[in-house]
């Protein structure tokens, strides 16, 4: 990576965006907090650790909170410092097939604003020409006085987050689209792209559940059907920039046909596109409608509920198959009617519990918590992972 003067970092800045990085991720985790714990924390020296603060909050990154200073203590009073969510603020694109979601988190991920965007049916290169005309307004309209550090932009399918290119995404009808090129064009400002199950399971990692920080698989459920894995703190990135498809597992008893050439396959028989189709053709809805489906759910319909729970099944089954081969710490489903109502995660649960061969305890498996902020929240997590592994690396590429 080179910086914007197009120099290499030495070795001399590598080290210290490394220390900056234990800083600043030692701080998210235990802020407010004393420079003194956090020399403690992370076993770099006090004055190291003061340079570091010094430097992080000259970048806008960090803060110092002297009303939460100790006293009644000998010596110098301590202030600590905590993550700074008033100064920055990174902008986020999740791109799916119905539309686009923009929003802007701080740097905490948390959601200060989100607003959806339809495709209105559009795919391919039809879908980008608007958003890219729009989002430069979008930015300067919702920044809030916030200083705008960079875009993360996320999507289904084969993304390859280090050129910065989304390889494919068969229902956007997209090969090989330099998304991060593209946005960095339009904004003028440092663009992280990846797929939007790796930068869940980064948030979740990085914003969530404390066992995801020693091995974690995350499976999101919509139109496109992706997994991701986790261990040690690290998101895996296989090659050609693919984690893994599990979009073709199979699934017993579907006849759902993928296009791939086979029957059965997961990305078919659990994905929105079927699961709507189905309400349409059984007179629950209109038409293959998200809206509709979920107010036929809220409103008690036997026959909504019926699909949902099929669905909640072969969801099930699938989380047995990969925490059997995995058999991670943590799994983390992102699924809309899981979200909407417990009860349906509960039904994962008691398929996952049913088919599981290591009979794990169905506790491990939880519901992403970001509710309606899920998407926004994998977008902004897509820069803010790399805010938090090289600060200063991130704010100046």
């Amino acid at each position: 990576m080179t910086t914007t003067t197009g120099v290499r970092p030495r070795t001399g800045d590598d080290r210290r965006d490394a220390n900056a990085a234990t800083v600043l991720r030692t701080v998210l985790d235990h802020g407010p907090v004393a420079r003194s714990r956090v020399a403690a924390l992370t076993g770099l020296s006090a004055s190291a650790v003061s340079r570091q603060v010094v430097d992080l909050m000259g970048s806008g990154l960090l803060r110092e909170h002297p009303e939460l200073a100790g006293t009644g203590t000998l010596g110098r009073p301590q202030l600590p410092v905590d993550v700074d969510t008033d100064r920055l603020a990174v902008a986020g694109l999740h791109i799916g097939l119905p539309g686009t979601t923009f929003a802007l988190l701080d740097l905490r991920g948390r959601v200060l604003h989100r607003q959806e965007i339809s495709h209105r049916g559009r795919t391919g290169a039809a879908v980008l020409r608007p958003l890219l005309a729009r989002l430069p307004r979008l930015i300067a309209a919702r920044r809030g006085g916030r200083t705008v550090v960079g875009v993360g932009a996320v999507t289904g399918g084969t993304v390859d987050p280090v050129r910065g290119v989304t390889i494919r995404h068969d229902p956007l009808e997209w090969r090989d689209v330099p998304l991060r090129d593209l946005l960095r064009a339009a904004t003028g400002l440092p663009v992280q792209v990846d797929n939007h199950a790796r930068a869940l399971t980064l948030a979740e990692i990085l914003f969530g559940h404390p066992a995801a920080r020693r091995s974690v698989v995350h499976l999101f459920v919509g139109h496109v059907v992706d997994a991701a894995l986790a261990v040690a703190g690290t998101v895996h990135l296989g090659p050609p920039s693919a984690t893994g498809d599990v979009g073709h597992l199979p699934v017993p008893d579907s006849e759902e046909p993928c296009r791939c050439g086979r029957h059965g396959c997961l990305a078919v028989a659990a994905s929105d596109t079927t699961l709507f189709a189905a309400a349409a053709r059984e007179g629950i809805t209109a038409g293959p409608d998200r809206a509709g489906l979920i107010a036929a759910v809220r409103e008690g319909d036997r026959r909504a509920d019926r699909l949902v729970r099929e669905r909640a099944r072969v969801i099930g089954r699938a989380l047995a198959l990969l925490a059997d081969v995995v058999n991670p710490d943590l799994l983390v489903l992102t699924e809309t009617f899981a979200l909407i109502d417990p009860v349906y995660l509960d039904v994962v649960r008691a398929e996952f519990a049913l088919r599981s061969h290591l009979h794990r305890d169905a506790d491990l498996l939880i519901g992403q918590r970001h509710g309606a902020d899920v998407l926004a929240v994998a977008a902004g997590a897509a820069f803010l992972g790399e805010l938090y592994a090289r600060p200063f690396r991130t704010l100046t590429t």
